[in-house]
C-alpha cells in the first residue's frame, strides 16, 4: 500500500533541505580541490565569513559575534562550511555549528553541537540552544560550552 493510498502523504524532503544538501556536496567538492593544510583552513575560513556576511541583519550579526566567541575561546576548533552553514571542527569532525533562523525558516537561530562534543552532562544534556541575541552573557555561556565540548 502507498502512502497516498493509506491517507497519509509523505513528500521527502523540503527545500531548505535539498538546499543543504546540495551546499554539502559542493562544499566537499571544493574541499578536494584544495592543496595543502594550511591553504585548506585559510579557503575554509574564508567561505564560513562569506556566508555570514550573505546573512540577514540579525542573523549575521549573532553569527559574526557567535564565530569570534568560537575562535577565540576554542583555537582548536577549524572553522568550515557544514550542509551551508558555519561550523568548527575538531580534527576534520563538526564539533558545533551556528544555524540561521532564515537557513530553515525558524523563530530563532541555533547553536548547535554533535555528537562530538563533550558535554556530557549525567543521562541528558543540551545539544542545542536558541538564540536570538548574542549578549554578553551569551557570549560566557558559548565560551564555556565550546571549551568544554572540546576539553
Amino acid at each position: 500500500m502507498s502512502s497516498t493510498e493509506s491517507g497519509s502523504t509523505h513528500e521527502g524532503f523540503t527545500a531548505e533541505e535539498r538546499a543543504a544538501m546540495k551546499d554539502h556536496a559542493q562544499e566537499l567538492k571544493k574541499a578536494a580541490r584544495r592543496s595543502s593544510r594550511a591553504d585548506k583552513a585559510a579557503e575554509a575560513e574564508r567561505d564560513v565569513l562569506a556566508k555570514i556576511a550573505e546573512m540577514q541583519d540579525s542573523d549575521r550579526i549573532m553569527a559574526e559575534r557567535v564565530h569570534a566567541v568560537i575562535t577565540a575561546s576554542a583555537p582548536a576548533l577549524a572553522p568550515k562550511l557544514w550542509y551551508g552553514m558555519p561550523a568548527y571542527a575538531l580534527d576534520g569532525k563538526v564539533v558545533c555549528f551556528f544555524q540561521s533562523a532564515a537557513k530553515f525558516n525558524a523563530r530563532y537561530a541555533t547553536l548547535g553541537f554533535s555528537d562530538q562534543a563533550k558535554l556530557d552532562e549525567g543521562t541528558m544534556w543540551a545539544a542545542g540552544f536558541a538564540l536570538t541575541e548574542v549578549t554578553a552573557d551569551a557570549e560566557a555561556r558559548i565560551a564555556a560550552l565550546v571549551k568544554q565540548a572540546v576539553s
